[in-house]
């Protein structure tokens, strides 16, 4: 069994009333559904809209290939523990987000968002006790669920229950943020599995050391990255749609060299500080006028929070005052889309001269290495020290401090100097790194620690 807040199908209802499945969304979805797909594994979500929980009354429905149960939960309750508790709370928390002298605050409203998102992984929880097989598998995905295993290691110990988190995980000074009984209660929910995996092993020994301190004694962890379906973009790459997005960038780049980011528009990405480094670049570096674009191709990302909605603003400010700044006739410096268009985003990896992936923090950070696979100009790839992604690709993509703007700039000036044979070596270290791996290998892992279990 999967177990995951989003699921490879959602509902909507066509024009005579009936619900009909599409293909889900999400990193989760994308990356284990073509595995399962057709293999008779179970995956069970949550119902997010009416259609959703129209159809979850019909229990495990078989459809595109998955056999797929969406589970209804109370629709507040749901919100709460989805907008509150996973991405207001878990997200700023292993994020290093909170800006702490004005948040978090942990009121009583606070607590009864808690006590929502405890009652959407009981009743999580409750259906795989109910319906897993005897001795099944059932491997549960990301921090939104992080509180299943308490109830499956107490009434289904037969279960081997492996749980993978796919963002960062904070140290122990942070987790003292929460409150003490929930920082208690989370990491005793996710230590109960059999196993809890991690993309990285920076985020593994950060739950290990987590559980030292609250606990005094350390969960089984292990470690195992995701990596991109190499056969599944480069489909993307020679498709028609991104052959007209590539010739349509070519028209936009005129021939000159292009930077580029591919995002969410999502704090711990750290957009502001790429540009701002731009900027540095420009300033600093007047060779590049006229020479170099910015292409940013960064999409909208959890609107209902207003920290996004004020993100995303200052976004799309910052790129305007530097245009105004810079900008001459016939060269724009910095091109921002904020379309969620996937040919075009393909199409722009084919064809960067720096990928820059600068965040602040991230779990893994799959851009990283679909760049350096997709690639065909030899693009170098400015790398963020804090992105999970930096364990497999540090010490050949140029290390970025994502903090320091004025070194960000200097990376930018190096990669866009590098002389054509070190870019060449560069760049094929990198596609080795990247493409040595396949998600079929993740899951593999995560297979293995769960038939491992003793």
């Amino acid at each position: 069994m999967i177990v995951s807040n989003r699921g490879p199908l959602s509902f909507s209802y066509d024009t005579a009333g009936n619900a009909v499945a599409h293909r889900g969304a999400g990193g989760v979805v994308s990356s284990i559904g073509p595995l399962v797909r057709h293999t008779g594994a179970r995956w069970m979500a949550a119902a997010m809209s009416d259609a959703d929980r129209e159809a979850a009354g019909a229990g495990t429905v078989d459809a595109d290939g998955f056999r797929f149960r969406s589970l209804a939960v109370d629709p507040d309750a749901y919100r709460m523990a989805y907008e509150v508790i996973s991405n207001g709370t878990l997200w700023f928390l292993h994020h290093g987000l909170w800006e702490l002298a004005r948040r978090p605050r942990f009121d009583r409203r606070w607590r009864e968002a808690w006590d929502a998102y405890r009652a959407v992984n009981h009743a999580f929880a409750r259906a795989i006790i109910d319906e897993a097989p005897e001795g099944a598998i059932v491997l549960v995905q990301d921090y939104h669920l992080a509180l299943v295993g308490t109830w499956l290691a107490q009434e289904r110990p037969d279960l081997r229950a492996v749980h993978f988190n796919h963002i960062p995980f904070c140290d122990p000074d942070a987790i003292r943020i929460l409150p003490d009984d929930v920082a208690g209660e989370l990491l005793a929910g996710m230590a109960s599995h059999t196993s809890c995996g991690f993309h990285a092993r920076r985020w593994a020994r950060n739950f290990e050391a987590c559980c030292r301190e609250l606990w005094g004694w350390e969960p089984s962890t292990f470690v195992s990255a995701l990596a991109p379906d190499h056969d599944d973009i480069a489909t993307v790459a020679q498709s028609a749609e991104c052959v007209a997005e590539g010739a349509k960038l070519d028209e936009a780049i005129a021939g000159r060299h292009m930077i580029l980011r591919v995002d969410r528009i999502e704090l711990s990405k750290n957009l502001l500080r790429g540009f701002l480094a731009y900027d540095d670049l420009l300033r600093s570096h007047r060779e590049w006028h006229e020479r170099v674009i910015f292409v940013a191709l960064v999409y909208p990302s959890r609107e209902g929070l207003p920290e996004y909605l004020a993100y995303r603003q200052e976004v799309e400010t910052l790129a305007a005052r530097i245009n105004g700044d810079w900008a001459v006739p016939g060269w724009t410096p910095i091109l921002l889309d904020t379309s969620d268009n996937f040919p075009r985003s393909v199409a722009a990896l084919c064809r960067y001269d720096l990928l820059l992936v600068n965040p602040i923090r991230d779990g893994l950070n799959l851009v990283a290495k679909e760049g350096p696979i997709l690639n065909q100009r030899h693009g170098v790839v400015g790398l963020s020290r804090e992105a999970g992604a930096w364990e497999e690709l540090g010490g050949v993509a140029l290390v970025v401090n994502p903090f320091d703007v004025a070194g960000t700039s200097d990376v930018m000036a190096a990669a866009l100097s590098m002389d054509d044979d070190d870019r060449a070596a560069h760049a094929a270290a990198l596609r080795k790194l990247a493409a040595a791996r396949a998600p079929r290998d993740w899951l593999d892992d995560q297979l293995a620690v769960a038939r491992n279990a003793r």
